[in-house]
């Protein structure tokens, strides 16, 4: 059971994860937490206050933290905290001023003691989410991620060792858990066989949680967040937006890289690998509608959900030689990957190509490398619209559907994925909601009304 930072923000919502936990019980959960919501970010810009020199904010930082984690405390254990809950507090918020000194001395924040001092939040809500366990009467222990969590040397994105980490589970956390037995981690945290703490980066918990399902293999992972599982599309832009039964790890990623608000897929690949179910539920709706991801195809649909991504910029490369001549896209893809510049959709033709990179993307020396070969068009402020289902391929009429819903938008690039489950269509984003409002309303809904979505 992995609980993010939303799901263990403050007390109340920390009583609410209890109170999950315990429902759960005889089978033996292994509670995955996040830092308290903020926190991390929190830590994160005390480090950089400290590395400018700036001491006195760090700690004024700092102190917000223990302010936010004392009051959390004391209202879960009505203002009478355990001593040893106490002591580990005092003990962590000394080690983090330590770290925020040594920074602030030498005017330096290596990616190493990034990592030492990040790691804390998750300690902190773990110490404190097990006690209040234990004071519930439940039958709780804490666990020190960097334990069990084997990872490189690369710190701020850890690669775990996953041979390492299946022998440490087997040694440090099987032997805890058993039947109405509780145990409680850290998510996002690792260690060096050396013993020096790192992080597993963007999703970390969530990654946390699928290796260490994997390792102790596990009938399930759950992902407990604020929303019913993985949407038809972002709620905020389409209320009508429904909650999708299963999904696909394949349509997974692709909702994920266009912009979805869903699991980043990377992140739960050892749960799918070892054929382990991963659920999306509501920790707000704990009885209600879930997603269950898993590596296998549902074919009951044709359009499975809707997502955009934007800012994104659209360049449109002519050049002569391209007809008939072997190697252009080569040269042309080469500069793209000497520069480090990523592309998602590519749409081709006899004397152009046409691609989308980041907004952020750096145009400048792009473009000029690119003019030594080419002429190059650039089209800013697009929005990437990818509608996503695994049999997008056998839909016949698609295409008509999802133009006759778009009629007065300009579509400037259409691309189906390589895998053949994502159609995107490119248009200026001052469109990208209405157009989702309408496709919803054309693939989806309908189909969801006559119970086949």
């Amino acid at each position: 059971m992995k609980f993010g930072g939303s799901s263990v923000a403050d007390a109340a919502c920390m009583r609410q994860a209890a109170d999950l936990v315990r429902a759960a019980l005889p089978p033996a959960p292994l509670v995955v937490l996040s830092a308290m919501g903020k926190t991390t970010n929190a830590l994160f810009q005390a480090a950089h206050s400290a590395e400018s020199g700036d001491l006195p904010t760090a700690l004024d930082q700092l102190k917000g933290l223990i302010q936010n984690h004392r009051r959390a405390a004391e209202d879960l254990f009505e203002a009478s905290v355990p001593e040893e809950l106490d002591q580990a507090l005092t003990d962590a918020f000394g080690q983090i001023e330590l770290l925020l000194r040594g920074v602030a001395l030498l005017r330096e924040l290596s990616p190493r003691s990034q990592d030492a001092i990040a790691s804390f939040g998750e300690g902190l809500s773990t110490r404190i989410f097990a006690a209040f366990l234990q004071h519930l009467g439940l039958d709780a222990a804490w666990v020190d991620a960097r334990d069990v969590m084997r990872t490189d040397g690369t710190f701020g994105e850890g690669q775990p060792d996953l041979e390492q980490i299946r022998q440490l589970a087997k040694t440090n956390l099987a032997p805890l858990l058993g039947a109405n037995r509780i145990v409680v981690i850290q998510g996002y945290v690792g260690a060096t066989e050396e013993g020096l703490t790192t992080t597993l980066g963007r999703g970390g918990s969530d990654y946390s949680a699928a290796l260490f399902g994997a390792a102790l293999r596990a009938a399930e992972v759950q992902i407990w967040t604020d929303v019913e599982g993985v949407l038809t599309c972002d709620p905020r832009i389409v209320p009508g937006a429904l909650p999708i039964p299963a999904l696909s790890f394949a349509e997974a990623a692709e909702l994920a890289a266009f912009g979805a608000k869903v699991l980043h897929p990377a992140t739960i690949q050892p749960a799918v690998d070892a054929s382990i179910p991963v659920t999306v539920r509501s920790t707000r709706k704990p009885k209600g509608r879930f997603t269950t991801i898993t590596g296998e195809v549902h074919t009951g649909r044709s359009v499975t959900a809707l997502a955009s991504r934007g800012p994104i910029t659209v360049l449109t490369v002519s050049s002569s030689r391209m007809l008939a001549q072997s190697g252009f896209l080569a040269r042309l893809f080469e500069v793209f990957g000497r520069l480090r510049i990523s592309v998602d959709l590519v749409a081709t033709a006899e004397v152009s190509v046409s691609l989308t990179v980041e907004a952020d993307a750096p145009l400048k020396p792009l473009l000029k490398e690119l003019s030594a070969f080419a002429t190059v068009k650039i089209a800013e402020d697009r929005a990437i619209v990818a509608i996503v289902g695994e049999r997008l391929k056998h839909t016949a009429g698609l295409g008509s559907q999802v133009f006759g819903a778009l009629p007065d938008i300009n579509i400037e690039m259409i691309s189906m994925g390589a895998n053949e489950i994502n159609l995107s269509i490119v248009i200026q984003r001052e469109h990208e909601h209405e157009a989702l409002r309408r496709l919803h309303a054309a693939l989806i809904e309908p189909k969801s009304q006559g119970g086949a979505a």
